[in-house]
């Protein structure tokens, strides 16, 4: 079970993505893994990465705005990787502003399946690709090293 936690740190301040997590260890392995701001997302994984990235990518799949993380301190707390939470933010801003895929995808020159796979938080998408899509909303990514 340490092992999963390493994953976790407590809130002290939330940033972007920091989501509250709760972990019931299964008798058979893993663990089931539940998510207070995301109640439809209930998922089994042997990593609470692994969980996170499946409970986040049914809102992307379906096109839905990301739930915002809440502050309950006391469980611990999960993040995306740090090339998910650019993904995320950039598709959080492009909901954000109303814009589909199909017209972000008219407004890098890109064909629709490449936007798709922008998205795909399974797929390892290239910086500048993010780059060129946060620029094409009006944005740019500002990377910092805690």
């Amino acid at each position: 079970m340490r092992a999963l936690f390493a994953a976790c740190s407590h809130v002290e301040g939330v940033t972007l993505f920091d989501y509250p997590v709760v972990l019931n260890e299964q008798a058979e392995g893993g663990f089931v893994v539940t998510f207070p701001d995301i109640p439809e997302a209930i998922t089994q994984g042997n990593s609470v990465d692994e969980a996170l990235e499946s409970a986040l990518s049914f809102y992307v799949d379906d096109r839905k705005a990301l739930p915002e993380p809440s502050v309950l301190p006391n469980l611990p707390t999960v993040r995306p990787s740090t090339l998910e939470s650019i993904k995320l933010g950039v598709y959080r801003e492009m909901l954000a502003q109303g814009i589909r895929k199909a017209d972000l995808a008219r407004r890098l020159g890109w064909k629709p399946p490449q936007v798709d796979r922008l998205f795909d938080l399974n797929h390892a998408s290239r910086l500048d690709q993010l780059e060129a899509a946060a620029k094409a909303l009006g944005k740019h990514i500002d990377a910092t090293l805690a």
